[in-house]
């Protein structure tokens, strides 16, 4: 009976359309804030961030990249795990070549070089859609991984054809290489992710999300309308490639510290960030999150609790996790397209009126 939008009075068109219109969900986007920036980080331990935030954060921003041009804007990508090799090799070439300059910056700009590609290849898409639009992006995954597993310029000629992060730092604070501490990768995984997901929220809710949704939802008829086709499917291209970008770089840098094209980034890399925005939800923000929680907490659960309680071989567990995970895609398919995203707005509607009945 507390989550209600009584007595919550909007006074401004501003007001009334922001994100979070009740009072509690404000308070609690707020609260969680608070508590990832400024309690969890003098908490945590290196298990916590390598089993569950690092990957978490990371896998929600590529995430997020995904569902812009598969959930809003309706183009089919199977081509994002080489689109974060793409982001991991631009952004190892930046931490050799320029060693002074900020590993940030790195990052950002190993995202813009990857939406450079990601547009590339996304030129078909103004030919093509649907299966065939699949199979293009398929082809520049498997060339992508191909290209930086054969020419060793991308590797630095390294006899073992793998990429090591350097020891970086940013305010003094070490990010990058075997000397970080768990805090410094949590918090600059945590900043990114709020970052683009600040943009994104912002870029679907305003007028280039809804030319990405009239693309998605009808193409001819949005064009009519004034959409121009072109730009709708390359801007989506561009910043989902972008955010993918960072997501490979942060992967790379900061999570792995070493990578290798095809372990690192291979075609299971795409279905697994594919996987996360199907069960979190299409076309949603918070189910992109929902989707990357999913998918990283739950081979941790059944670690711990086969494997660690129940004493079960470690190869069942990894069988049942794709059991589950090819079972609840299949439900998630059938029963709700829309996936967690839409259970949750669900739940939320039945809270704001129960004890009523719905």
């Amino acid at each position: 009976m507390f989550y209600r939008e009584a007595g919550d009075f909007k006074t401004s068109y501003r007001d009334d359309n922001q994100t979070f219109p009740i009072r509690l969900d404000r308070a609690g986007y707020w609260i969680v804030l608070f508590v990832a920036f400024c309690v969890i980080p003098f908490f945590v331990n290196d298990y916590w961030v390598n089993s569950i935030f690092a990957p978490f954060f990371i896998y929600a921003i590529a995430a997020l990249g995904l569902n812009i041009l598969t959930g809003y804007a309706g183009q089919v990508s199977l081509g994002t795990g080489g689109f974060m090799a793409v982001g991991a090799y631009a952004c190892y070439k930046l931490m050799v070549a320029f060693p002074d300059i900020n590993i940030v910056f790195h990052v950002l700009i190993a995202g813009g070089i990857t939406a450079a590609v990601g547009v590339a290849f996304g030129l078909p898409s103004l030919r093509i859609k649907g299966f065939y639009l699949a199979v293009a992006t398929l082809a520049a995954q498997f060339f992508l991984v191909w290209l930086f597993n054969k020419v060793a310029w991308f590797y630095n000629y390294s006899a073992s054809g793998q990429i090591n992060a350097p020891e970086r730092t940013v305010f003094g604070v070490i990010v990058t290489g075997p000397n970080t501490e768990a805090w410094a990768k949590y918090m600059i995984c945590l900043v990114f992710l709020v970052g683009v997901a600040w943009v994104a929220r912002n870029l679907t809710r305003g007028m280039t999300g809804r030319k990405w949704m009239g693309i998605r939802d009808m193409d001819i008829a949005a064009e009519i309308i004034g959409v121009n086709p072109l730009m709708a499917k390359m801007s989506a291209f561009a910043v989902s490639s972008f955010f993918v970008g960072i997501a490979g770089a942060l992967f790379f840098a900061v999570y792995l510290g070493a990578a290798e094209a095809g372990e690192s980034f291979g075609i299971t890399k795409s279905f697994l960030v594919l996987f996360m925005v199907i069960i979190g939800g299409l076309g949603s923000i918070f189910g992109s999150f929902a989707g990357a929680a999913f998918m990283v907490l739950m081979p941790v659960f059944l670690k711990n609790v086969l494997v660690g309680t129940l004493g079960w071989p470690t190869e069942i567990a990894a069988e049942l996790e794709f059991i589950i995970v090819g079972g609840l895609i299949v439900v998630f398919l059938i029963l709700e397209p829309h996936g967690l995203a839409q259970l949750w707005r669900l739940t939320k509607e039945k809270l704001r009126l129960w004890p009523f009945p719905h």
